[in-house]
């Protein structure tokens, strides 16, 4: 069996088979699947592109300076960040949390992945990705030669939009995502990633701001904070959609075309 045969049974497709337009390929290490022509929809962003050594956080700012949260949480370096998500209680998602999911992986990943909000068992375990929809999602990390875990493959970043799980994992409702945001971007700001993938309807449209549909918004290469995004299907959409699993590969290697495409080996 061949290394695309192998990632392939990974995300679970039983049959091969290649984009349009393009001629079977082998998927090495330093290969990319041949992608269609991509449009790029955004304006290209005029914030200052941090090195990936620097970290653009002050260290010790303090508690309450008098900005607005927003500004407050741009100044954090990764330990207040992380402290200011354990003990948020800007929204009523608060009251019944029992873990806020702050993230996991690599925090100088040059991928970040971001899905919608904890579920139940992401709310007992404090982290995000867990059960089925968690190991499927592994699958087609490692099937492009990625991990969450250190040691085994390149590393990432996951996190979500919101940081508390909503009642009955329902759809976030605006207030809540609003003051979540803050917190996300300065994550995207402190990883510095060179591609970000999105999983699902509700944190791409949150995130892109847009009440377009994933069909729509996925084969385009969209920006947040200056960083190429991608969009796909949520794992756990996949789970009871198999035949959009395909979708899903294609997704993935125009995600590894553009994170070629800016430098990323």
């Amino acid at each position: 069996m061949n290394r695309r045969s192998r990632m392939l049974e990974a995300l679970g497709v039983s049959t091969e088979w290649t984009l349009r337009g393009a001629e079977p390929v082998e998927v090495e290490a330093v290969e990319i699947a041949e992608v269609a022509d991509v449009a790029v929809v955004g304006p290209v962003a005029t914030a200052p592109v941090f090195a990936r050594d620097e970290v653009p956080a002050v260290a010790d700012a303090p508690a309450d300076t008098g900005l607005p949260r927003a500004q407050r949480i741009a100044a954090f370096d990764w330990a207040q960040l992380e402290d200011a998500v354990s003990n948020c209680t800007s929204c009523k998602l608060c009251e019944r949390r029992t873990n806020t999911v702050f993230g996991v992986g690599d925090r100088q990943a040059e991928w970040m992945l971001i899905g919608e909000a904890p579920g139940e068992n992401e709310d007992k375990q404090g982290e995000p990705f867990v059960g089925q929809a968690g190991k499927l999602l592994d699958s087609m990390l490692r099937a492009v030669g990625l991990s969450r875990q250190p040691g085994e493959g390149k590393g990432v970043f996951i996190a979500n939009v919101l940081k508390c799980r909503p009642p009955g994992n329902r759809d976030p409702e605006p207030d809540e995502a609003a003051m979540c945001d803050p917190y996300l971007k300065r994550q995207i700001a402190l990883v510095k990633p060179r591609i970000i993938v999105v999983l699902g309807r509700v944190a791409a449209q949150n995130l892109l701001q847009t009440q377009t549909p994933v069909s729509k918004l996925r084969g385009k290469v969209h920006e947040v904070e200056g960083v190429p995004v991608v969009v796909t299907y949520h794992p756990a959409y996949l789970l009871r959609t198999l035949t959009d699993k395909a979708r899903a590969w294609e997704d993935l290697c125009l995600a590894r075309k553009v994170y070629a495409e800016r430098g990323g080996q």
